[in-house]
């Protein structure tokens, strides 16, 4: 009885500890349409989180103006936006370069992709002397520039484990032949 409890207690201690390897889907917050792999949510959030925090500066430009828009603490909710997503983009991004480890050039867009994200979180800015209309486009063309990285991102992802797939069953040993059963060349 007691080796029984000791066994069971060993083996609950150890399944939080396996568990934490596996990704663990991310809050619908952070990638609220997919969430079913690190890739799937990651590719999700960048978009998501880059949306949120366009939302939010546009609100202050609503309230402040595009000039007064980061004076004093009018830019305070936009910085906090960038910098809390920012840190919730972190686990998907891990959790999506292990899935891509084995794939040299999957791992290297989602790479080039986090990059184009964390600048793009730090240009939503208005710059001074910019034209609104010029504002408003080029935060809005990052969503198209993500949409065109994500797709190349999941191409990347999936040709390669076409890729792998294909070299694993070429690989594959073919099953022997039955043998042919004799028989006898006699008449009676």
């Amino acid at each position: 009885m007691l080796a029984h409890l000791a066994v069971v207690l060993f083996a609950a201690l150890l399944i939080p500890t396996a568990s934490a390897q596996k990704f663990q889907p991310g809050s619908a917050y952070i990638c609220p349409n997919q969430s079913d792999t690190g890739l799937d949510c990651y590719l999700d959030a960048v978009v998501h989180l880059y949306r949120m925090c366009m939302h939010v500066k546009s609100i202050e430009i609503i309230e402040f103006g595009y000039a007064k828009a980061q004076e004093g603490v009018n830019g305070a909710k936009s910085e906090y936006c960038v910098d809390k997503q920012k840190i919730n983009i972190t686990r998907p991004y891990q959790a999506a370069l292990r899935e891509a480890t084995p794939w040299r050039d999957a791992v290297e867009n989602l790479r080039e992709l986090q990059q184009y994200w964390l600048d793009s979180m730090v240009n939503l800015r208005w710059r001074p002397g910019e034209p609104g209309d010029t504002y408003d486009y080029r935060v809005q063309e990052v969503l198209d520039e993500l949409s065109f990285r994500v797709d190349a991102v999941r191409v990347a992802f999936t040709t390669a484990t076409d890729a792998a797939a294909a070299s694993a069953a070429s690989t594959a040993k073919p099953k022997a032949k039955a043998a042919k059963p004799k028989t006898s060349a006699k008449a009676h």
